[in-house]
Parts: structure tokens; sequence; C-alpha cells
């Protein structure tokens, strides 16, 4: 059951974040229900999905849990160093420096790592629908990307190499943050010391 309904978000989730690639229906719906409308609606579509994700996989995790393989144990050690760099990239996704200007997708090549560093260190069926889930949609998202020829707002100041110092300290941060205190405590799974 809790598989069927993470499922069930991810497909909302994804849903509705994929309409933002399919610029002329963005365009129609905007045009038929406004701005602040469709903003509303996104925002709740992707709240709801995201809600379901987290219930389901959650409901998944105590009641359902399916292996598929077994990760060794240096593939989580890979996994806990290479989330570092992807929440760096998260974050330098809004502080907004070098490394934004080197990329141009920060948030999506950080959502990548993240996504892809979860696959080596979690063998189950669960985790690989969710995570594989979200590779693929960044995959996808970023070849959109390359192919739109609106960018649908105004572009965004980027400052420079301070920006980058300021995101990897507040990227620093945020990891040691969620292994700490927000991966064990809200997952359930320890990262360090497990």
């Amino acid at each position: 059951m809790g598989l069927l309904v993470m499922i069930l978000g991810l497909a909302l989730f994804f849903g509705v974040h994929t309409l933002t690639t399919q610029r002329e229906m963005r365009a129609r719906l905007i045009a038929s229900t406004g701005e602040g409308g469709y903003k509303i609606g996104y925002a709740l579509a992707s709240v709801v999905g995201l809600a379901l994700i987290v219930w389901g996989f959650a409901r998944y995790r105590a009641t359902g849990w399916i292996d598929v393989w077994y990760p060794p144990t240096a593939l989580k050690h890979i996994t806990v160093a290479l989330m570092l760099p992807a929440v760096i990239l998260v974050v330098a996704s809004y502080i907004r420096g070098r490394i934004y200007t080197t990329l141009k997708h920060p948030m999506l090549t950080g959502i990548k790592l993240w996504a892809a560093a979860h696959l080596l260190a979690n063998g189950d069926l669960g985790s690989i629908i969710l995570f594989g889930s979200f590779l693929g949609w960044a995959v996808f998202d970023r070849i959109s990307l390359k192919h739109r020829t609106d960018t649908g707002a105004p572009p965004i100041p980027v400052g420079g190499a301070g920006n980058d110092l300021i995101a990897v300290a507040v990227g620093l941060v945020a990891y040691l943050a969620l292994a700490f205190a927000f991966h064990p405590v809200v997952i359930g799974v320890p990262v360090v010391g497990a």
C-alpha cells in the first residue's frame, strides 16, 4: 500500500514539475487561471505530491520492505562523501556565484548527485523507485532546459567568488545538520556511526 501511495505522489509531483517544460500548455493554463491561480495550483499539487511521497515511503519502510540487492558498505561511505557536494550545489543555486555560472543549473546537478548517491547506498525496491525517479526527472529537466527558447523570467544577478564561499559554508552547515539531525531523527536512518 505504501509503495503505491509513494508512486502516486511521485506521479503527481513530477507531473506538475514536468508541466513547466511544456511551455505552450503552461502558457494556456496561466491564461485560463491567471498567474496567481497557476502558482497556487502548482504549489498545492507539489505539496500534496511531496506529502504522498513521504507518507508512502514511510509506510513502505515500516510494512512492505522489498530487498532487490545488498549494497556493500563501501558504497554507503561513497554516498556520505557525495552528499557534501550535492548539498553545496543546491545551496549554490540560491547563492549564485561562479559555481552557478559554471554549471548553469546547480540545483539539477545537486539533485542528480543526491539521487545517484542514494541509489548506491540503497538496494530496496522503494528506494530504487524513489531515487531513480528523481534522477530520471533531473536528467529530463536538464535536457529540456537546453531546448527551451524562453527563460520565462528576468535574469537574476550573479555574484562572484564571495558568493561561492558563502554557498560552501552554508552547504557544509546544511550537510552536517542533515547528517547528524535530520536523517537520523526524521528519516530514522543514522548516517554517521551506522
